[in-house]
């Protein structure tokens, strides 16, 4: 998977205030690596759910990831985090799952 001009999407439940988070943190993740992403979206697991085939690559709590099998098999990385608010996890986890 090429690291540049990918659409990340990272969801929460209610898609306000933990995802806006998610979406901050993904930001500085992305720029300590020097990746240059398509976009970046935050939203409520319901829109995520609906909208995740069109992403690359789904971060949301690891409780939610079964919500993403569909998209899973149409091809997006889902990833789910324990910590959705740790830097170290979302780099881990990208490098884990070969996106950088």
């Amino acid at each position: 998977m090429a690291k540049d001009n990918l659409d990340f999407m990272v969801c929460c439940a209610n898609g306000a205030g933990s995802s806006l988070m998610m979406k901050m943190t993904m930001q500085k993740v992305l720029d300590k690596l020097g990746i240059k992403p398509g976009k970046v979206h935050h939203c409520s697991l319901s829109e995520g759910k609906s909208a995740a085939p069109q992403y690359d690559v789904v971060f949301c709590a690891q409780n939610f990831t079964d919500m993403f099998k569909d998209a899973a098999k149409k091809g997006t990385k889902v990833i789910g985090l324990r910590n959705i608010m740790s830097q170290q996890e979302m780099e881990d986890k990208l490098k884990e799952n070969q996106i950088i």
